[in-house]
């Protein structure tokens, strides 16, 4: 109970105010305010429309943690990260996140690792570009030669962030298109279109389309000959949003970072399987010569002068406490043990639509916990999987389908995307309305009389 304003001087509950009989005000700012229990009360109510964030296997992001990390993220809400010389432990728990995650993916020893904390892997993928677009520019104003044309080779598996890169920052985005029997960039497709302006290749451990993961090594085996043949210096920067930090903890035997010499900076998205809140990434680089000097901002109107690389000046902080929070919490043993449960309970999920029979699997939980599905009937129509989507949202359960990229778009997707919070429980209900989806697909329309394979049926690239 509370005592409403606007005149009225008896005690009434929230849904008693006259605010609730009136439209919410949704293009202006109203003449006047409300009560604050009134405000809150009528958001939370809308946002109940949205869906369930723990049944969002659209998406990569943190939807849970603990509630020691929820009380820190609130602590935190007011610091500023940009504000170094106001909050100096906060900008040195930021320089330790990045050193952590240098190190998870194998920076130098004898090297500390450059980098910053980022809002999402957008910025940190434009941050590790522009490194390279600055550094290819150097190295040709040095021999005399023009640096007019910059080029970024890539995959269509990528994410769009790789071409907003590439349109906002006027460099010619050089894409090697999909097929029908191959979804991820490789060393030919690359080959086919490195020259001496390109700036970078960028390679995907764990696309987001159906969770492969791009030839990086060979690829690093292949601009290692291109330079020894034509003397251009290409890097790759890996990016690593999905599969950051995945691989280091499930298959660290698997060389796709610092390990390989081409591999000059790598993106990760924290707020994926670093487990923690959106939104946070990490740029990191090889060693402080692939950041040029003049990239990084001296400012010292702030206090005393600091050194900032960033797209985003003002930024939250709470993220960055959050990912510290985690790996002193977890450590390496702890993030072994969560995500060797979500791998787990990807490849039970694996097994169980398998066995409908109704699908060709296109992933492998094996880089990143995803289930990537397409129809095993070549002669189904595509639409089924658009049903079953649909079908299962009236479940709660938020599953994309949508076609791959050029030129492999007559393959349509239904995709799932395991997470922390997602329990055997919980995948063993998704399989049961999953096969109760296509069982009244199959009454809405019936089935193309066929007998199809089951499982994974992965092209060769």
């Amino acid at each position: 109970m509370r005592r409403i304003r606007h005149g009225e001087d008896r005690l009434a509950p929230a849904y008693a105010s006259r605010d609730f009989s009136r439209p919410v005000p949704r293009d202006r700012i109203p003449d006047r305010g409300m009560p604050a229990d009134v405000a809150h009360q009528m958001i939370r109510d809308e946002l109940q429309l949205d869906g369930n964030p723990a049944l969002n296997l659209a998406s990569f992001v943190t939807t849970w943690m603990e509630p020691e990390a929820d009380a820190l993220a609130a602590e935190a809400l007011n610091k500023n990260l940009i504000d170094q010389d106001e909050y100096p432990r906060t900008d040195e728990i930021h320089r330790r996140v990045v050193s952590m995650v240098g190190r998870l993916f194998h920076a130098p020893e004898a090297e500390t690792p450059v980098g910053s904390c980022t809002v999402g892997s957008s910025e940190a993928i434009m941050l590790g570009m522009l490194a390279h677009k600055f550094a290819w520019r150097n190295r040709r104003k040095a021999a005399g030669l023009p640096a007019d044309r910059p080029n970024v080779v890539f995959g269509a598996d990528v994410h769009t962030c790789w071409e907003k890169f590439a349109l906002y920052f006027d460099v010619e985005a050089r894409i090697a298109p999909l097929s029908a029997d191959c979804h991820i960039l490789t060393p030919e497709a690359v080959e086919a279109r490195v020259d001496e302006n390109t700036i970078g290749v960028g390679c995907v451990l764990g696309t987001t389309f159906t969770g492969q993961v791009d030839k990086i090594a060979e690829i690093d085996a292949l601009l290692d000959r291109v330079q020894a043949e034509k003397g251009w210096d290409i890097p790759i920067h890996v990016d690593a949003a999905s599969g950051g930090f995945v691989v280091p903890f499930h298959d660290p035997g698997f060389a796709w970072d610092f390990r390989l010499g081409r591999v000059r900076s790598i993106n990760v998205s924290n707020h994926k399987y670093g487990l923690v809140y959106p939104g946070i990434g990490t740029v990191v680089f090889r060693d402080a010569s692939c950041l040029p000097d003049e990239l990084v901002f001296k400012i010292s109107y702030l206090g005393g002068e600091m050194s900032n690389y960033s797209l985003n000046f003002s930024k939250a902080s709470n993220q960055v406490l959050l990912q510290y929070y985690n790996f002193l919490r977890l450590g390496h043993e702890g993030y072994a043990r969560i995500l060797g449960n979500v791998m787990e309970n990807a490849r039970y999920l694996e097994d169980r639509l398998d066995r409908l029979g109704r699908f060709r699997r296109l992933s492998d939980a094996k880089s990143i916990p995803i289930i990537a599905l397409t129809l095993a009937d070549p002669d189904e129509p595509p639409e089924t999987l658009d049903l079953v989507s649909q079908i299962l949202r009236e479940s709660g359960w938020i599953v994309p389908a949508y076609p791959l990229p050029p030129d492999a778009q007559q393959i349509r997707v239904l995709r799932a995307v395991v997470r922390e919070n997602f329990s055997r429980d919980l995948a063993e209900l998704f399989a049961d309305d999953v096969e109760a989806a296509l069982a009244r697909v199959d009454r809405l329309r019936p089935p193309h009389p066929s007998e199809p394979p089951t499982g994974r049926v992965q092209g060769v690239c």
